[in-house]
């Protein structure tokens, strides 16, 4: 009987990891598989060796290094002397996964990663880690294939998860309905992070811009996303009694059926893009992590949809530019400049049409069968 183990680090990992463990038992229905995940792989079938916890958390605090150091630990004693898998794959999640393929490859275990870390983006001397410890690289971006092989790394382009997992467009009058929500008003809906520190650098501003606006335009409501990764007492502890309506556990739906969105940057970007919904991305943080931030690069776009598209379609309010004048102006755009709201949609169904139709979990699944085959 074959064995894997999935590592995933937080939630949008899980998510996607879980529609691969689907395609696999389809494939293989008596594979056994452990991991590291969330209630998604839980849902799966996966027996979860440990949970997010302690992985959701970014920062260098000495208290976050010590937790993913103790559970890189017995995560690598696990696989190395109890489990022994026929194969790791590893999702996303890269300071922590880059580090134990390195363990796992000295102890003679086959790695796959799905989702590898954009070292297009930043931090590129990472493909030097990926070529040394990992067998076989399932990428999500056509340009990545093409880089890894560069590189001399296999690689298997299996297209985006979004593309095929992402639900159908909600209904806007149900939805509406449902939240009491007023049909003959603009939405624009808060999105500020599934993290809390993105909550701590943009949940105010987001605030005070949605407030600035509000006065100015008495036909536009908001609304929030509550992050479901989150907790509510997280959440209420940024929102400061807000009067803005905050919906949980809808993100797509919200997404899709929203005038105008701000974001914090991130996957979520992506899946406005692929809804064809007009956006503003705004992201800050600590400056020393900024700083750092501009030193590794690789590229200066930062939303995903402008970096498949390879140009500025989506506007990008970054660290000292973020400020309730910009984002006003730039939501103000969206919604009354007839001319640039209907080229931007046009450009983010562009976006949608440079990336492959392929089912993403269903070609990962198959790239990990056909190699369980062979073991």
């Amino acid at each position: 009987m074959k064995k894997i183990f999935i590592i995933t680090g937080e939630y949008s990992g899980d998510i996607h990891a879980s529609h691969v463990v689907k395609a696999l038992k389809n494939l293989m229905p008596d594979l056994t598989i452990e991991g590291i995940g969330g209630e998604n792989l839980r849902n799966a079938g996966v027996k979860l060796f440990s949970d997010h916890k302690k992985m959701g958390a970014v920062g260098l605090s000495l208290k976050i290094i010590t937790d993913h150091f103790i559970l890189g630990k017995k995560v690598v004693d696990y696989l190395t002397k109890e489990y022994k898998p026929d194969l790791v794959l590893l999702v996303d999640y890269g300071a922590f996964n880059l580090n134990i393929s390195k363990f796992l490859k000295r102890a003679g275990i086959k790695v796959f990663y799905y989702i590898p870390p954009q070292v297009w983006a930043s931090r590129k001397w990472r493909i030097n880690t990926i070529k040394k410890n990992i067998d076989e690289v399932l990428c999500i971006f056509p340009f990545e294939k093409t880089m890894y092989e560069n590189y001399g790394i296999k690689t298997h382009y299996c297209g985006h998860p979004l593309v095929s997992q992402l639900p159908e467009k909600a209904q806007r009058d149900d939805f509406f309905e449902k939240h009491n929500l007023d049909k003959n008003k603009k939405l624009v809906s808060i999105f500020p992070g599934s993290r809390e520190f993105e909550l701590k650098y943009l949940m105010n501003i987001f605030l005070k811009s949605a407030q600035n606006l509000q006065k100015k335009h008495p036909d536009i409501q908001f609304c929030i996303s509550h992050a479901p990764n989150l907790s509510d007492s997280v959440y209420n502890k940024y929102l400061k009694k807000s009067p803005f309506k905050v919906i949980k556990g809808e993100n797509q739906a919200l997404l899709s059926v929203s005038d105008a969105l701000m974001l914090a940057s991130g996957t979520v970007a992506l899946e406005a893009c692929l809804y064809q919904t007009p956006m503003i991305i705004a992201y800050r943080g600590p400056w020393l992590f900024y700083f750092i931030y501009l030193l590794v690069r690789c590229i200066k776009r930062v939303s995903l949809p402008n970096i498949i598209a390879d140009k500025s379609i989506i506007p990008e309010i970054i660290q000292g530019d973020v400020n309730v004048e910009k984002i006003s102006y730039e939501i103000e755009r969206i919604l009354f400049d007839n001319e640039y709201r209907s080229n931007n949609i046009k450009q983010l169904g562009e976006v949608k049409n440079l990336l492959s139709d392929k089912v993403a979990s269903k070609e990962a699944a198959n790239v990990i069968f056909d190699s369980l085959q062979y073991l």
